[in-house]
């Protein structure tokens, strides 16, 4: 099959606008799972899926936790000069993130402009950007970009009788997004937290700043899917997490991992089955649709993500196979794969491997700095002669070589039919939307079935896309 040529329309289906559950049930686990094993399609409540996992066997959970990404502002006008429609200059802001009204603060008139924060530019690393104080960069969407086209937006806010004053500032273009530098202070600087008994969650420890983390949570608005069409409210800020979020960074959450509850969890620990995380953050290219006719003309997104030692020498022990839970598990997965093979043709080439067996890595400069990067093709230009074994344990050469517990990497794979799965075995994920690369990727999971799963799911009532039901898939 020539992946490259797949044709979107195809993947396509219709959803009725009532069937896309705009809220989640009250309780995570009520949801409805259907279960398509092996070309039999039957359903169940999600709190039963323990059950029908395999005892001892391997599962991983992205444990990726969404930040409050959206940012608003307002561009000051002249007083002379009339505010008009607020039309977005930035075509991937408005189809992807559509603009939100709705701004706390003091900003007086002027055009509305989102800013929405993408991943960090300086310091690139999130753990070490979400904690700077005072300034930092990011990769941005600009949402109504034409009504700012120069100069610094300003943005203050009342903290504890302290005003704190944000000001954002264009300084770059990166691929289809905007480099952002953000800088804010506090006037009068917040009291120091030695000495005090009771202290505001906001507060910071050096000078009265606070950190890019507490600016988020002070200013920031939960981004949840444009196809909701409705505003975040503030029950999302907790429905819109998975129980087990740990690791800031993603700006949409990992949806099949929502219908998991302690006693779902326990349940699973329960049956001997292991439990890994690991952590893929999320972008916006999650919501962005296909356009060209053919999927050959579509560039994926990249995705940072992190894997711990354990979880690969884990995989291991499992002979190299895994539950993934959710559809960025499983491409952080087999994403593994594709780095152990990148180790291991940088140090024994093979011939016909022009792209990637050059005795150097491609590397890419992103979260932790430098690290392994699986080009959006290479599955498809690859004859997958290693196997997954050799892969993964390559991965670990690599790693102490490098004397690193945690593989700090990014992944641009496109999964589609044609593609061979090295690593996952079963899957659990939320239905789709059509004509989209997550169903492109189920569909290279299970083949043409994925008609006769979201036929069902049609017939029998299930609710779609990230707050609706969920599937168990076994091939």
């Amino acid at each position: 099959m020539d992946t490259k040529h797949i044709q979107i329309r195809d993947y396509d289906y219709a959803l009725p606008e009532d069937r896309i559950a705009k809220f989640p049930l009250p309780e995570r686990d009520a949801s409805k799972l259907l279960i398509y094993d092996k070309g039999q399609i039957s359903e169940t409540k999600f709190r039963s899926l323990p059950s029908l996992l395999p005892e001892g066997s391997l599962m991983v959970f992205n444990n990726t936790r969404v930040i409050q990404a959206r940012l608003h502002f307002r561009k000051k006008t002249p007083s002379n000069s009339p505010v008009k429609g607020e039309d977005s200059g930035d075509v991937t802001a408005k189809e992807a993130l559509p603009l939100r009204e709705g701004l706390g603060g003091s900003e007086g008139s002027g055009a509305l402009i989102e800013v929405f924060l993408l991943e960090p530019a300086c310091p690139v690393e999130y753990q070490e950007n979400f904690a700077s104080k005072g300034s930092c960069t990011w990769y941005c969407l600009v949402g109504n970009s034409k009504k700012w086209k120069e100069g610094k937006l300003t943005r203050t806010l009342t903290i504890d009788h302290s005003t704190l004053t944000i000001t954002a500032e264009r300084i770059g273009t990166h691929g289809t997004s905007q480099e952002i530098r953000f800088e804010w202070r506090m006037d009068p600087p917040l009291p120091s937290l030695k000495g005090r008994e009771k202290v505001s969650p906001l507060r910071g420890d050096l000078e009265g700043s606070l950190t890019v983390a507490e600016i988020i949570d002070a200013v920031g608005e939960l981004p949840i899917p444009p196809y909701l069409n409705r505003k975040t409210e503030e029950s999302d800020k907790t429905t819109y997490q998975t129980v087990y979020s740990k690791i800031k960074g993603s700006v949409a959450a990992p949806t099949a991992g929502l219908h998991f509850t302690q006693r779902v969890l326990q349940d699973i620990d329960a049956r001997g089955i292991e439990r890994e995380e690991v952590t893929l953050h999320v972008g916006a290219g999650t919501f962005r649709p296909v356009k060209s006719e053919d999927i050959g003309g579509h560039d994926m997104h990249t995705e940072h993500i992190a894997v711990h030692r354990r979880t690969i020498e884990r995989l291991l022990a499992h002979n190299g196979e895994a539950i993934a839970v959710g559809t960025t598990s499983v491409r952080t997965l087999e994403s593994l794969y594709y780095m152990g093979v990148l180790v291991d043709l940088s140090k024994s080439p093979l011939k016909g491997e022009t792209s990637y067996a050059d005795n150097s890595l491609p590397l890419r400069e992103g979260w932790g700095g430098s690290g392994l990067h699986v080009p959006q093709w290479m599955p498809y230009e690859y004859d997958n002669s290693l196997s997954t074994i050799e892969a993964l344990t390559a991965l670990l050469r690599y790693m102490d070589e490098r004397g690193e517990e945690v593989l700090h990497a990014s992944t641009q794979i496109i999964i589609a039919p044609g593609y061979k799965y090295h690593i996952v075995r079963r899957m659990i994920t939320n239905f789709h939307q059509p004509q989209s690369t997550l169903l492109l990727l189920v569909s290279a999971f299970i083949g043409d079935a994925w008609h006769d799963v979201y036929d069902y799911a049609l017939g029998h009532d299930f609710r779609f896309l990230s707050y609706g039901d969920s599937s168990m898939l076994v091939p």
